[in-house]
């Protein structure tokens, strides 16, 4: 390749990788969704008259906030693992970086089911 297509290359997000700048607009996406779903959760639990478990439990039952809570969770684990993701880049050397890596994956994946788990289960009413 001639420097100029290496160049453009660089600057469209194609490098070697084939995935430009796709971990960045994810973690942007991920950003602006947890602003705009934190919105809307601050707004939503101001507006309940108490925060009993009853009425949390009845609040969270409805179709509309769990899938919101869902979508809430998945986001916040999404975010939270990129970001990791670039710490351990950016700061683990050597044969720990790939095992930093894996394990972050798996906790972070782990805690998105755990929580989905609770939002179906209360959801559901079980």
């Amino acid at each position: 390749m001639s420097d100029d297509t290496q160049a453009l290359t660089r600057v469209l997000g194609r490098g070697s990788a084939h995935e430009g700048a796709h971990h960045w607009r994810a973690q942007r996406l991920t950003a602006i969704a947890l602003g705009l779903l934190g919105i809307w959760l601050l707004v939503a639990l101001g507006r309940l008259p108490d925060h009993d478990y009853v009425t949390m439990r009845a609040w969270a039952t409805a179709l509309w906030n769990a899938t919101l809570l869902a979508l809430f969770t998945a986001a916040a684990c999404w975010h939270s693992q990129l970001g990791m993701q670039v710490v351990i880049e950016d700061y683990v050397q050597g044969w720990l970086r790939p095992a930093s890596l894996l394990v972050s994956a798996f906790i972070h994946v782990l805690l998105g089911a755990a929580g989905l788990l609770a939002i179906v289960r209360i959801a559901l009413g079980s």
